[in-house]
């Protein structure tokens, strides 16, 4: 467990199932954070999002309870010793367990072995709770997480824009944050870009 400011970040456990769901509900997220499990189409997927967001629901709350790659992640709370609210949440898998990922025209043939990877999947911060440090709070808990987990890399996967980007956009995390923590830029692209991290 590692404090960050006013923030406690911690791998997920199965009994945050509730409070995590909460948050994403709170968000408005009809994705539940399987979107990069999705074995389907991008069609079949907008209309699973669109029809039946319960499934995915359901779906995240089964990978918590299995406690299996699917299910990894960090969450942060306020270091309010009281408050078992979880305010935000990255998704931080190896980067193996993310086939979604590895299938998109940006991520084919990246290089390294994807089981010495984790990969930054998705960070979502509590509507009342951004602008505030959240999110840099959980890129500082991956960093601090992630050699514990046997990796010996971390990869993130920002979007860029020449127009400012609405919260929404930038789910896969913030790349300004990542940069100032030490990640390195390691495929150009004008909007998908890969940065790394390397751990001890």
């Amino acid at each position: 467990m590692s404090g960050v400011s006013d923030f406690v970040v911690s791998p997920v456990a199965p009994s945050d199932a509730p409070a995590l769901v909460a948050l994403m509900k709170r968000e408005g997220t009809p994705c539940f954070c399987r979107y990069w499990h999705f074995a389907g189409t991008n069609k079949e997927w907008e209309a699973r999002v669109a029809t039946s967001p319960e499934t995915n629901e359901r779906e995240l709350v089964d990978a918590l309870t299995l406690g299996g790659e699917e299910g990894r992640g960090l969450v942060a709370r306020r270091a309010d010793p009281d408050s078992q609210e979880i305010i935000g949440w990255m998704k931080l898998a190896f980067r193996r367990a993310l086939p979604k990922l590895t299938a998109r025209v940006p991520y084919r043939a990246l290089d390294l072995d994807p089981s010495r990877v984790l990969s930054v999947g998705c960070i979502l911060v509590d509507p009342a709770m951004r602008g505030r440090g959240v999110a840099r709070a959980l890129v500082r808990g991956a960093i601090e997480t992630a050699p514990k987990w046997g990796a010996q890399f971390l990869e993130a996967y920002p979007r860029r824009s020449d127009h400012r980007l609405h919260d929404g956009e930038v789910w896969t995390g913030p790349e300004h944050v990542f940069a100032e923590l030490g990640f390195e830029t390691v495929r150009e692209s004008p909007q998908y870009p890969v940065l790394r991290r390397a751990l001890p």
